[in-house]
């Protein structure tokens, strides 16, 4: 007994240590007040924080989803003025100090309501003058927003970011981000174009006054150039020439055709002017008023992290920041206590990726606050197991097949058996008492005689025979099996449920059609938004055309053909469901 017990033990550090592992790899989507997550997580785990949170600026307009965790959070910061707003942040960045690596870095975003209350009061003294980097203006806008009466100050047209880092021996590489070309800029420093696009005439003989270079005299396109030579070799000639990079003027003389994209920009100082806000026309643009642009979030992250590290992003919002991270190949967390916000976040990253994700995805977890019921039944039962007993805090067994009704270990060292049904029989109490003693026979004398469990049961529901039985072992035998139900392990819902109608409102003499789209939910946490997908095809799963429609009514021109369209509802508490339908136009609009 001593032998296996040593091995049990084994097994279970090495099956702890893999699945720290896993969860310290995993990206994540989460649901929840940032500072209780922040909590949870490991110190000196996490490469990269840019928060962007709520501005101190007591303005309703704030509450940009509408949903009650973030109207929640706007009232928690300001059940108080700066004081409290300064407290609510500052226990958020010392969870955020303390979770970076010693080579991370934080970087703050902010405006002119509480910037210097925040540098002094909070970044100073958590992270220390000492480890100050930088103070970058981003320049937003070129119309700042003045008074509509005669002006009292100037237009504000900045924002803060604030750059510090834990230590001295922090990861910083501004190589990787160079200050852009402005549009106005371009057409002028590359003036001629071919049907790649527009270049500029870069040399590609040698200087003169860089003397002989026998070796690079060569002959290339019946021109052989003085004793100075070729920038390059032949055989790099050859790949300029056959990427279209070489030209030849009037007079017979070579040149290279230097590309917008191989321009490696200015270095970057503390003064950003060269990426604004995001416009309300902008391809970009998801209807959220406070969204950064792409390019910004790059800046940051490229500067500041190597492919594979993890970013955090706790106040997610838009989820700009984390669709950088996936798009840099960048491991990633985003937090925040609006479901909209989590949601939506989730929908911008099927929009740039072909893999579709769910509860127990490889690619990333999303974690609310309710499970939803269908979903968890229909999951195939080995991944429920092992799920599930995680959620349980035991450990799985982490194989298929033959267990002898064992699926894993508790904390306490006793069976576990996982049942992904509704109401469990009497047989199966009977024969999960046999097999626990079967286990580990010690462990179950030593738990009947303390009076603890000798092994637990999970299951959706239990029947009453299952109830009964469990009690007459425990009153006749001294045998504790416990009956644990899935919804006592997490919150489990109802998905919601949704319909779409179909309108035809006018048609043209082309044949092109307006067509409205209604859509109704119905969930007991109600309905927070919809997104469609007008070009919807199960392989490549759900991508949004719309991502977020409050309103449920959408309304399209369509020429004659065959429409594969799709819709999500997502309710209070995360939940989804989709609608698809099939439409043909031709003559009329039939929904097949």
């Amino acid at each position: 007994m001593c032998v296996w017990k040593t091995h049990a033990f084994n097994v279970i550090l090495r099956s702890l240590f893999t699945l720290k592992i896993i969860i310290l790899m995993l990206n994540k989507l989460i649901l929840g007040d940032n500072l209780e997550i922040l909590k949870t997580i490991d110190s000196e785990t996490v490469d990269l924080v840019y928060l962007d949170p709520p501005f101190f600026s007591n303005r309703n307009y704030e509450v940009i989803w509408g949903d009650e965790g973030e109207v929640r959070s706007f009232q928690d910061r300001w059940a108080g003025g700066v004081d409290h707003y300064i407290a609510w942040l500052k226990e958020r960045v010392v969870e955020m100090h303390r979770v970076l690596k010693p080579t991370g870095s934080i970087f703050l975003h902010c405006d002119w309501h509480a910037d210097a209350y925040i540098r002094v009061e909070i970044l100073d003294k958590i992270f220390g003058k000492n480890n100050f980097r930088n103070h970058i203006i981003w320049k937003r806008t070129n119309t700042p927003k003045g008074s509509q009466f005669e002006n009292k100050q100037f237009g504000i047209a900045t924002d803060s970011i604030f750059f510090y880092s834990k230590t001295n021996r922090y990861f910083f590489d501004d190589k990787t981000v160079r200050m852009q070309i402005g549009e106005e800029l371009i057409a002028e420093k590359y003036p001629k174009t071919d049907e790649k696009g527009r270049y500029y005439e870069y040399p590609i003989l040698r200087s003169f006054s860089k003397g002989a270079r026998p070796n690079l005299v060569y002959e290339y396109g019946g021109y052989t150039p003085p004793a100075y030579g070729w920038v390059v070799n032949k055989e790099k000639l050859k790949e300029i020439d056959q990427r279209g990079d070489l030209g030849w003027r009037a007079n017979g003389q070579p040149f290279r055709k230097f590309r917008v994209y191989e321009d490696p920009g200015v270095i970057i100082n503390n003064y950003w002017d060269d990426i604004l806000r995001i416009q309300s026309n902008s391809k970009e643009s998801i209807g959220y008023p406070t969204q950064k642009p792409f390019a910004l979030l790059e800046r940051i992250i490229k500067c500041a992290s190597n492919e594979g590290d993890l970013v955090l992003d706790p106040f997610m919002g838009g989820g700009t920041t984390i669709a950088v991270a996936d798009k840099l190949n960048r491991k990633w967390t985003g937090i925040d206590q609006s479901v909209q916000a989590v949601k939506v976040t989730e929908l911008r990253l099927h929009q740039q990726t072909d893999l579709f994700t769910g509860i127990y995805a490889d690619s990333y977890t999303l974690q609310l606050h309710k499970y939803d019921y269908d979903t968890l039944r229909n999951k195939d039962a080995f991944e429920f197991e092992t799920w599930i007993i995680g959620q349980f805090g035991g450990i799985a067994q982490k194989r298929k097949g033959s267990d002898a009704g064992v699926d894993g270990i508790a904390a306490n060292g006793s069976p576990i058996q996982v049942k992904r049904s509704e109401g469990i029989g009497v047989n199966v109490v009977k024969n999960f008492s046999v097999s626990a003693k079967q286990f580990d026979k010690t462990n179950f004398e030593t738990k009947v005689k303390s009076g603890q469990p000798v092994g637990y049961i999970i299951a959706f529901s239990f029947g009453k025979g299952a109830v009964q039985e469990a009690a007459r072992l425990k009153n006749q035998e001294n045998i504790i099996i416990q009956l644990v139900t899935v919804d006592s392990i997490i919150p489990i819902s109802k998905k919601p449920s949704v319909k779409i109608e179909v309108n035809e409102l006018s048609r043209e003499a082309n044949g092109v059609r307006e067509i409205e789209f209604l859509v109704s939910g119905e969930s007991p946490s109600g309905i927070e938004f919809y997104s469609w997908d007008f070009d919807y095809t199960e392989s490549k799963g759900f991508k949004s055309s719309v991502i977020r429609d409050t309103c449920g009514k959408q309304q399209r021109q369509m020429k004659a053909g065959i429409y594969h369209i799709a819709v999500k509802a997502v309710d209070n508490d995360g939940l989804e469901s989709i609608e698809t339908i099939k439409l043909k136009v031709n003559g009329k609009v039939d929904r097949q």
